[in-house]
């Protein structure tokens, strides 16, 4: 692991998040293979009280009103949930909720609505049983997801499905989109397993293999029933350069964030903040930027050497400093940080060669 440089960069006064997640707590009911976190079925007795939770979403609101993402472990696990989902919802934040799905019940539905949150994501990583019990460590896994979707479903709250691509569920991806739409998902979240915590670098796939599911996504994109976005996939935004240039005839896609932004967005329009206040660019690249327990949200953000660092894409280093792709792809910082032990470094899973040298 690699501590970040101070660089004396400028700062700009807006500069705000678009997307927040927040760990609300450690305490899960599964043991997932590819979780960031360790498992524990009880919350950690120093996660984030109450009143710290009410005062971390006031700095949050008055700094920008982003996507609040509560998640976990399994937020549902917090007595206090709703309360604080009801509270940001009042702040102007849009809310989101990452439940686990193990006490999910037409009442806990109607009770996510009342407090203000506007969609669920549900976690399917396979479209049969043995597929998705078997990653999430959990027989039953598979129906209670479904029985979860239909609650969801009568209860007119939007939810997304989201599918982590390891090993496991490589050819199975095109069920999984199928049976996503079929159940009426409003959107299929492609996660690229970034090898953190419980995740291994054995159950990722290849670099070949991982150029050739962007390639999948993008094609799939075009007829899915429903729009495909993927995360902690920054090279994809290469793919969507790269096609759109040589396809410019072909209509727009489904999928993905096509225009502007770039691809790695940890400390660049997102971060993760940690059960006990701490403040990461994502929350598969632990190196703390913060703790909103000592200081501002504001000024983790604009001001840490780790978020400045992260924002300056002229700091990266390998075949990624030198691509002509990297100020709208960047490379995924968490997995250089996993292969290479310093998240400036080059993307490991990259096929792609940049035009100039390194």
């Amino acid at each position: 692991m690699t501590t970040p440089v101070k660089h004396n960069l400028p700062q700009t006064p807006a500069l705000a998040p678009n997307v927040i997640a927040w760990e609300s707590t450690r305490a899960c009911n599964f043991a997932c293979v590819h979780c960031r976190a360790q498992a524990q079925k009880l919350p950690a007795l120093n996660q984030l009280t109450t009143q710290e939770a009410l005062n971390l979403v006031d700095q949050i609101a008055d700094l920008c009103k982003p996507v609040l993402i509560i998640s976990g472990g399994d937020p549902l696990q917090r007595k206090d949930i709703f309360e604080i989902a009801s509270y940001a919802s009042s702040r102007g934040i849009r809310v989101v909720m990452s439940p686990s799905g193990s006490d999910i019940t037409p009442g806990v539905i109607g009770k996510m609505k009342a407090s203000g949150v506007k969609m669920i994501s549900i976690s399917l990583d396979g479209s049969k049983p043995e597929i998705h019990d078997n990653f999430r460590g959990v027989s039953g896994a598979f129906e209670l997801a479904m029985k979860n979707m239909s609650y969801a479903r009568q209860g007119d709250l939007p939810f997304r499905v989201n599918t982590t691509v390891t090993q496991h569920n490589l050819g199975d991806l095109s069920g999984i989109l199928q049976l996503a739409a079929e159940v009426g998902a409003q959107e299929w979240d492609v996660f690229m397993l970034v090898p953190t915590g419980r995740g291994k670098v054995e159950m990722e796939i290849s670099p070949s293999q991982y150029e050739e599911t962007l390639q999948f996504i993008y094609n799939t994109s075009r007829t899915s029933p429903i729009p495909i976005k993927m995360t902690c996939a920054p090279q994809y935004m290469r793919v969507i350069a790269q096609r759109q240039q040589s396809e410019p005839i072909q209509p727009a896609t489904h999928g993905g964030r096509h225009t502007g932004g770039r691809g790695c967005m940890a400390g660049n329009g997102f971060c993760f903040i940690s059960h006990i206040g701490e403040v990461f660019g994502c929350g598969f690249l632990p190196v703390p930027a913060g703790n909103i327990r000592h200081q501002s949200f504001k000024q983790i953000y604009q001001q840490s050497p780790l978020f400045v660092e992260l924002r300056n894409h002229n700091l990266l280093k390998g075949k990624c400093g030198a691509c002509e792709y990297k100020t709208i792809c960047g490379g995924c910082r968490a997995r250089a940080l996993s292969i290479h032990k310093n998240h400036l470094e080059e993307e490991p899973y990259c096929v792609y060669t940049p035009k100039k040298p390194c």
